[in-house]
């Protein structure tokens, strides 16, 4: 082979690699953009703040909400439909920050730049930051669980918010990539935390709480005792509120990676991420209204059948569990809130929202 054929196909398989590594991310359309509210001293918002993602507009006294997600390929629709509804229902839309949490390394191949020209995109004048997580800091502590997607290393990105985003971000509303909002973020972002609390969420204390551990777990008394005096009732750890110095404070980063580190010698439990944070915060958490995490719409971890909503008001859909809405839509058999999350869509010509 000639050298001018050589250098001709490295030239084309540098092509190819490209055009793959961009294909892994899609190209979503540009999303309406909302202003903050010009109402009463009930929603006066601070001056919106400039569409950077620097530092100093994470630490802006402009910054009303911060709202910190993870981001890549995978999930990208899904986190793009979520901003979208956030900012859709927030009384001061452009004075909220985001912080993405983005997988650097690992499949689909795409970098955390393109992932932010991709946000970029959709939401010229957002906010946010983008935070390459490291994710050989926490490979080595996953367990297999009841199924592949919930062992992700990103994951367990919501473990290190304290230790990586800026020490003037105080407080932070956590959302999974598979929720829509329907209400003002500022209102889950204000919820008390008493005393030293540093997480808020849902409780769900009607809840089997024994089926998150093993029979071994209960059964070693050294194991269940802790527990003891506390009220321990399941929460979903896709949406939080939580306060950062306090969790520093107390080092609870340390203490969730001390429960990994059990289970990788002894199993006592079979499911991703959320054990570790039910031992070392249920019973311990600051309870946030139901209406806030209507979860498992997603369906159960083995089959992703269709669930509908609990009773009550809604402010927050989740589609927690083994279906993701975007993936039932495109196979043409969506459950009927589906219809709802289709609203936000970035991706598909017809999502209708000009209309939102």
């Amino acid at each position: 082979m000639s050298r001018s054929s050589t250098l001709l196909l490295a030239a084309l398989s540098l092509l190819l690699c490209a055009g793959a590594a961009t294909a892994a991310v899609p190209r979503f359309r540009e999303a309406p953009h909302f202003t903050n509210s010009a109402g009463g001293a009930a929603t006066r918002c601070p001056p919106p703040l400039p569409p950077t993602s620097g530092a100093d507009a994470a630490c802006s006294p402009n910054a009303a909400v911060h709202v910190a997600m993870t981001l890549d390929a995978s999930y990208l629709r899904g986190t793009m439909a979520a901003v979208l509804s956030v900012l859709r229902h927030a009384s001061c839309p452009e004075s909220v920050h985001f912080h993405f949490l983005a997988a650097a390394t690992g499949p689909p191949s795409s970098t955390t730049a393109e992932l932010a020209a991709a946000v970029r995109g959709s939401f010229p004048s957002l906010t946010f930051r983008v935070y390459p997580f490291d994710e050989s800091r926490v490979a080595g502590l996953i367990s297999a669980s009841i199924r592949g997607a919930l062992d992700r290393p990103l994951n367990y990105a919501r473990t290190y918010l304290a230790t990586t985003l800026p020490p003037c971000v105080r407080r932070v509303v956590y959302l999974d990539s598979d929720v829509i909002l329907t209400d003002d973020v500022a209102s889950l972002a204000a919820t008390p935390l008493p005393d030293d609390t540093a997480v808020a969420a849902p409780e769900y204390c009607g809840a089997n709480f024994t089926s998150y551990f093993t029979p071994g777990f209960w059964a070693s008394p050294a194991l269940s005792s802790t527990f003891r005096g506390r009220r321990a009732c399941y929460f979903n750890t896709g949406v939080m509120v939580l306060d950062l110095p306090r969790w520093r404070r107390a080092g609870y980063t340390a203490q969730i990676e001390g429960w990994m580190q059990l289970q990788k010698r002894v199993r006592i439990y079979d499911l991703g991420s959320l054990p570790p944070f039910l031992l070392v915060f249920a019973g311990r958490i600051a309870a946030v209204e139901h209406r806030w995490n209507q979860h498992g719409l997603g369906g159960d971890n083995y089959r992703g059948l269709c669930r509908g909503l609990h009773a009550g008001p809604v402010s927050l859909l989740h589609w927690s569990g083994k279906g993701k809405p975007w993936d039932r839509l495109d196979a043409g058999r969506p459950c009927p809130l589906d219809a709802v999350w289709a609203k936000y869509d970035l991706l598909r010509p017809d999502a209708g929202i000009d209309s939102l």
